[in-house]
């Protein structure tokens, strides 16, 4: 299993903020079948204020380079969610040009 912590912010709008919420109580079903399709186990999202936290837990297989690209092109409706859900995010300041999610770096694990 491979492992992704990446971060990015929710537009400073709290109605952006409660939209954003509301859609991941009830995700599209043809975004979670194309995640699993893709190589993505699991996906965890938190959040604290307008920063959002995610960890992505992938097969051994699992390119992003490679495999992201081929989700979005898994079904009309995961561009759209993808379109809907950028619309209510901006990059983090530390995030690399071009960078959406940014990769975050571990810095310690117990137990693993």
């Amino acid at each position: 299993m491979k492992r992704y912590a990446q971060t990015l912010n929710l537009k400073d709008d709290p109605q952006i903020i409660t939209r954003y919420v509301d859609y991941h109580r009830a995700v599209w079903p043809e975004v979670e079948r194309g995640l699993k399709a893709a190589g993505i186990e699991r996906m965890l999202i938190w959040r604290l204020g307008r920063r959002l936290f995610m960890v992505i837990e992938t097969a051994d297989g699992f390119d992003p380079a490679r495999d992201w690209p081929r989700y979005l092109e898994m079904d009309p409706r995961i561009r759209e969610w993808q379109s809907l859900m950028e619309s209510f995010q901006e990059p983090v300041s530390d995030a690399k040009p071009g960078e959406w999610w940014a990769e975050m770096e571990p810095v310690y694990t117990l137990g693993d």
